[in-house]
């Protein structure tokens, strides 16, 4: 009976780290769309960036009294500095380049290089040896598998275009007319995205070493918290300091804000740090491919982004099938 209830304890544990990174990636996904609609609607994006940080910092703090009590303490210069640059690179430059990168383009293009993530995340593991390149286990054949279907999703997801699929209509029609308007540079949102991943990347190895010179989670997720969003308030207010970029209503701003805050920014970062301290850095990135699908999917149903199926064809090379089903589906929008 107690082996069997060591197997119970185990097998649950097992579900703990994967379950944590599915929910990071419906996190995320609330948060690329919302974001998208607030950045559409012309908020700030380093206020945004400051507000959902300190909200962040603010839903973590309970944690780590209660869990934590008194491990502030612990906390010398050494540690506090690796926290700050934690913060800088983990969360002030990857998320400023992601938001105006998402500006430049929509949520269902700039999601797809969160995929790119674990690339750049296994290269630099290897290279500062963070992780081991064993080809001969099973993990390390699950790793490169991973690695390479997110890198390939994202490059079939950025290059391969068929017909779209018009489903249905968009359930926010005029916020999507909006934002629509706003996607104007998509060579400069793809440059800013993928130097964001880039800077993403590099936080799973500052993380990693944050979490040996300070090992509570709680307290450095929310000190990280605390001090991303002053310095996203800093460069803000060095580039806009009216008060109305800084204003904040009772309108889907403030709602995007708390949900970044809430979810995104602590739950994330919580469970991010607690799944590398128990995987590895090169573990949580391999669950990005996962925010696509779901970003896709609401992006259409929401936004009314037209989902594309089919196969790269010149037009005259149209299968008559494909040609009919497309007449049929044009017939039901009309109707």
């Amino acid at each position: 009976m107690d082996i069997d209830g060591a197997g119970t304890k185990a097998a649950a544990a097992g579900w703990k780290a994967p379950a944590s990174m599915v929910l990071v990636q419906l996190f995320i996904t609330g948060m690329i769309m919302l974001s998208k609609v607030s950045i559409g609607g012309g908020m700030f994006i380093f206020a945004l960036l400051a507000y959902r940080s300190l909200f962040g910092a603010v839903f973590i703090l309970p944690f780590a009294l209660i869990f934590e009590r008194g491990k502030w303490r612990d906390m010398d210069w050494c540690a506090f500095g690796w926290i700050f640059f934690n913060a800088f690179i983990g969360y002030a430059v990857p998320m400023s380049l992601y938001f105006y990168g998402l500006k430049d383009t929509t949520a269902s293009y700039a999601v797809i290089f969160i995929n790119i993530i674990p690339l750049f995340t296994f290269i630099l593991s290897l290279m500062f040896r963070l992780e081991t390149f064993e080809i001969g286990s099973m993990v390390g054949v699950l790793k490169i598998v991973g690695v390479l279907l997110s890198v390939g999703g994202t490059m079939v997801v950025s290059l391969y275009k068929g017909k779209s699929l018009h489903l249905w209509n968009s359930i926010l029609q005029h916020q999507n007319e909006h934002t629509t308007k706003t996607a104007t540079n998509q060579l400069r949102g793809t440059i800013l995205l993928v130097a964001s991943s880039f800077a993403y990347a590099c936080w799973y190895l500052v993380q990693s070493k944050v979490l040996k010179v300070y090992p509570y989670k709680y307290w450095s997720s929310m000190i990280t918290c605390l001090v991303g969003g002053f310095q996203a308030a800093f460069v803000g207010i060095i580039l806009r300091r009216h008060k109305s970029a800084w204003k904040l209503g009772w309108d889907l701003n403030l709602v995007t804000v708390v949900y970044s805050g809430a979810l995104a920014t602590a739950g994330k970062y919580s469970l991010n740090s607690w799944a590398v301290a128990k995987r590895g850095p090169a573990y949580p990135p391999m669950f990005n491919p996962l925010s696509v699908v779901f970003t896709v999917v609401l992006d259409s149903v929401f936004m009314g982004d037209d989902v594309t199926v089919g196969r790269v064809a010149e037009e005259d090379e149209v299968d008559p099938a494909d040609e009919e089903f497309f007449q049929e589906q044009a017939g039901y929008d009309e109707f």
